[in-house]
């Protein structure tokens, strides 16, 4: 099978296309063939070598995939169904999606709801099904399209996307907040953003615990200085997903917001989220995510581009999401 294969012997790092036998696969009782995996910011962290994201070596890096079932020997899949693997570590300590060949445990694996080819939930991939799990979390909290705006950190990424893309769906007056708001501003409205903020509003140390209120709830990737601001300017009630550390893992703050207006911090986990939480998530998206702009914020890469568009994620250069075909 052809993979992008990192290796690190001695400490000299490498980053390989090449033909890998199918019996290298780590051992799993179901064997997915792979169309499409993307590129995600961990994936840009591990194919890059810029953070200690791979803790077992040699690694097919990709935290997701779509695909089909050659064999399972779980009752769970049969041959021929059609599969998402969105996190559990793949890429990380078990071979993950940037091969034609995956072997993984079938507990990992969520069906892909029929509204989606296969193609399409790959574009949406662990990005756009944590958005998803950011989405739920601030309605679980309370916060509706009544509730106030709702910001989006890192707006013109992955995950940013898909939730400005979903949000202004259900209704909500969104807020995208971006590095790049000249170059993107247009393609942020398109997706339904109402306003639009440069990140470095957001990116200097707290000055106030309690800012004006500004927004009801927030999904936040970027972590940091940035999640500071970002609770204090929420509104009474009000929630704030994390899903990510783009700016940094630091969080430097007071408790001000969270007992003196209530505003709750809710963490993400999308790598271990149970398969109950998995498969609302993607039925959700099923009916709030419209597939028409899932194809305008996409692009489509062959396996020999990887190395370079891991690159550019790290340094935020890129819009949307990005399908690797794994074939070509």
């Amino acid at each position: 099978m052809r993979a992008l294969l990192l290796t690190n012997v001695d400490d000299e790092f490498s980053v390989d296309i090449t033909e890998v036998a199918e019996d290298q696969l780590p051992e799993a009782d179901t064997l997915v063939a792979v169309e499409y995996s993307t590129i995600n910011y961990k994936d840009g962290l591990a194919i890059t070598n810029s953070s200690p994201i791979v803790r077992s070596w040699p690694m097919v890096p990709g935290v997701d995939f779509a695909g089909t079932v050659l064999s399972s020997e779980s009752d769970d899949f049969s041959v021929g169904d059609r599969v998402v693997l969105n996190g559990w570590d793949v890429g990380e300590k078990h071979w993950g999606g940037l091969a034609e060949r995956a072997r993984v445990d079938a507990g990992w694996l969520t069906s892909i709801p029929e509204e989606f080819s296969t193609y399409q939930a790959a574009a949406i991939g662990t990005a756009g099904y944590t958005a998803m799990l950011c989405i739920l979390a601030l309605e679980d909290h309370g916060v509706t399209p009544d509730s106030g705006a709702v910001l989006v950190t890192g707006a013109a990424g992955g995950v940013g996307s898909v939730a400005v893309a979903v949000l202004a769906r259900l209704g909500f007056e969104v807020i995208a907040s971006s590095g790049r708001v000249e170059e993107e501003g247009d393609y942020l409205r398109s997706l339904g953003a109402t306003e639009l903020i440069h990140r470095s509003e957001l990116a200097e140390p707290v000055s106030r615990p309690l800012a004006k209120t500004r927004w009801a709830g927030a999904v936040d990737v970027a972590g940091s200085h940035t999640l500071a601001n970002v609770l204090a300017a929420t509104a009474p009630k009000g929630c704030v997903a994390a899903c990510g550390l783009a700016h940094g893992m630091d969080l430097t703050t007071s408790v001000a917001p969270l007992i003196l207006r209530g505003v709750t911090l809710a963490g993400i986990d999308s790598v271990h989220e149970t398969a109950e939480r998995r498969d609302e998530a993607w039925k959700r998206l099923a009916t709030d995510l419209d597939v028409n702009l899932l194809d305008a914020m996409t692009t489509e890469v062959g396996l020999e581009a990887v190395p370079e568009v891991a690159a550019d994620i790290v340094e935020g250069r890129i819009r949307g999401r990005v399908v690797v075909d794994v074939a070509g």
